[in-house]
């Protein structure tokens, strides 16, 4: 790893964190002093069944990074089909044959709250919200959403997360 790059990508999370999980979509901070893991969420888009809530996720970074993409996975369970529910597994082009360099942690998660308003059925890890979207029973799948945020991603939601993925 890079330590000048990460020093940089740790300044630019320090600034989005400055102007509030509100103004940016997401928080994302390092885990401790490891120059490798980072704890953050993901505040649901607005105007998508993800609204209102808060999703945690974990970025562990590669030997290799930025050369390779970052394992990014969701720790709040997510109904979306490129979410995989029991592993938080994310399915998207930028953190696999898609990644660049270019890319930094901060655009990571400013994509991964594209997707969460944009998901892409075609590619599903989680198939029973991938085959919703597929038949065209959208109202179906913004419901189930809807109940998973409900059940896991608001403020007052129980934590169902083990001590595993903490």
């Amino acid at each position: 790893m890079q330590t000048k790059r990460l020093l940089h990508e740790r300044k630019e999370l320090a600034q989005e964190a400055a102007k509030g999980a509100a103004a940016s979509g997401f928080i994302l901070e390092p885990e401790g002093d490891s120059m490798s893991r980072f704890r953050g969420y993901l505040c649901g888009p607005p105007d998508t069944p993800f609204a209102g809530g808060r999703f945690r996720v974990l970025v562990t970074l590669p030997p290799a990074y930025p050369m390779s993409p970052p394992e990014v996975r969701f720790r709040t369970p997510v109904f979306h089909p490129n979410v995989h529910f029991r592993t938080g597994e994310v399915c998207l082009d930028v953190l696999k044959a898609a990644w660049s360099p270019a890319w930094s942690l901060a655009s990571c998660m400013r994509a991964l709250l594209v997707l969460l308003a944009c998901p892409e059925p075609s590619s599903p890890l989680n198939c029973d919200a991938g085959n919703l979207l597929r038949c065209g029973d959208e109202r179906g799948y913004r419901s189930m959403a809807r109940m998973y945020v409900r059940r896991y991603a608001l403020p007052d939601a129980k934590d169902e997360t083990t001590e595993a993925d903490r």
